[in-house]
């Protein structure tokens, strides 16, 4: 993973690899700037005296995870990765905390006031408004884009947004079902699939396994091609249903059954939310008067069948937009958990909404805050041991410390040391892993 570099006045440089990174620090030409992600500022260099090479930073807007990548270009058009994250959104608990603000305010206007007058239906909402909840995932991830372009010399960014019309810039004279299929006819359908099903036979549960589109009520016996009635099957479950309904196949697994029917009723939530924040997401993008450049999901699932690349959130990234060819993309990612600042509310509830505890008014404690990231070398006790994670802080000095795997309780103050200052995020680091896998063939 590329290291970010500044110069002396803060201004970003080309990033550089880790051993380079390793190499100024150890000679006195850098200090570390930030830890996550991890960023060094030289002491003996300006901007003005660097030359740039074109990097440019792409988006895969997601419901849950966007992903993001950083690329250099290089020459024939070929690409390299430099950095990859994913950045995992908190919508759902926005809408859950509204959820239950919105309860309680009910609650109490009906307790204490037996009639209410009705209000004049005059409010209106402003043009362009949007949910907090997907607000948040507007701005956060503008948040994002700001902050790497204070790391980065980024000259371009490519958001997947819509679809180009391909076919008429190679064929003008197209028309009737050949143009509304496309080159890329079929794509947008798998990709939804793959994303609904987890990526596992719909029949069996099976994995990592060649995946095949089925209908669930198949078209011999008056079966559609919508998506609602499509489904992914490995090919034993394929040929063993053959045209027979769903119910009666799975007939001898009523438990199998049941989920299977429900997650096919599944709503289309996360589907409304990418389409109701994407021009939302552009407008934002526009204000950092850099080219801003389009794509549809269909050219990125191609462009990354065509390269052999797994299917990851970053990685998609790496796909979005014109690409011809792609190196050094099996890097580790930065994944990135939006936590918030903290709530307002006071009091924890248990579930029947009686209070449970109270929370201290003042945020910092012996010089922490909670979400802190700190080092905890805890030298005797129970906990003895180093840990590295969030701190979440007590009046009394007893802190807890949340890390990868675990959360570790009643670690004193004083063994801890601040690495850097809450900023809203939860980090982590992991290696590549992923392996290329095998499309959805239609049948």
């Amino acid at each position: 993973m590329a290291v970010f570099v500044l110069d002396k006045r803060k201004k970003p440089l080309m990033p550089c690899s880790e051993k380079r990174a390793r190499l100024l620090l150890e000679r006195g030409r850098a200090r570390v700037h930030r830890l996550i992600p991890f960023t060094i500022r030289l002491v003996d260099r300006t901007a003005e005296e660097s030359s740039f090479q074109p990097v440019r930073l792409k988006l895969d807007p997601g419901s849950k995870v966007t992903g993001m990548a950083l690329v250099r270009g290089e020459r024939g058009g070929a690409q390299h990765v430099l950095w990859l994250a994913e950045l995992h959104h908190r919508g759902q608990a926005i809408r859950d905390a509204l959820t239950q603000r919105r309860a309680f305010r009910r609650r109490r206007r009906t307790a204490n006031l037996r009639y209410r007058p009705a209000r004049f239906n005059n409010r209106r909402r402003p043009n362009g408004w949007l949910a907090p909840s997907l607000r948040h995932r507007v701005e956060t991830t503008g948040t994002w884009v700001c902050r790497l372009s204070r790391w980065a010399p980024i000259s371009g960014v490519s958001q997947e947004l819509v679809r180009f019309d391909t076919q008429a810039l190679q064929n003008p004279k197209v028309s009737g079902v050949e143009y509304q299929r496309g080159t890329l006819f079929g794509y947008e359908v798998r990709e939804y699939l793959l994303e609904k099903w987890n990526r596992t036979c719909a029949y069996c549960g099976a994995q990592n396994v060649p995946l095949e589109i089925d209908h669930v009520i198949p078209k011999s016996i008056g079966g559609s091609d919508r998506v609602s009635n499509l489904v992914l099957s490995c090919r034993p479950c394929n040929q063993a249903k053959g045209n027979r309904p769903v119910e009666e196949f799975l007939r001898r697994n009523p438990e199998r059954l049941k989920s299977f029917l429900a997650q096919l009723k599944a709503p289309l939530r996360d589907a409304a939310a990418v389409n109701s924040t994407r021009w939302a997401l552009l407008w934002e993008l526009r204000v950092l008067n850099v080219p801003v450049e389009v794509a549809t999901a269909g050219r990125t699932k191609w462009n990354r069948t065509r390269l052999g690349i797994p299917k990851t959130h970053a990685l998609d990234a790496v796909c979005v937009g014109e690409v011809e060819s792609v190196t050094g993309w099996a890097v580790p990612v930065l994944y990135i958990h939006a936590m918030g600042r903290g709530s307002y509310q006071r009091v924890r509830l248990d579930k029947f909404g009686f209070p449970r505890g109270y929370l201290i008014r003042t945020k910092n404690v012996k010089g922490f805050r909670t979400g802190d990231l700190v080092l905890a070398d805890v030298s005797n006790g129970k906990n003895a041991g180093t840990y590295i994670g969030r701190v979440a802080v007590r009046a009394s000095g007893s802190f807890n410390i949340q890390t990868i795997n675990k959360t570790v309780q009643g670690v004193s103050y004083r063994y801890c040391r601040l690495l850097q200052r809450a900023d809203g995020y939860r980090y982590h680091v992991e290696p590549f892993r992923g392996t290329a896998k095998e499309e959805p063939r239609e049948h």
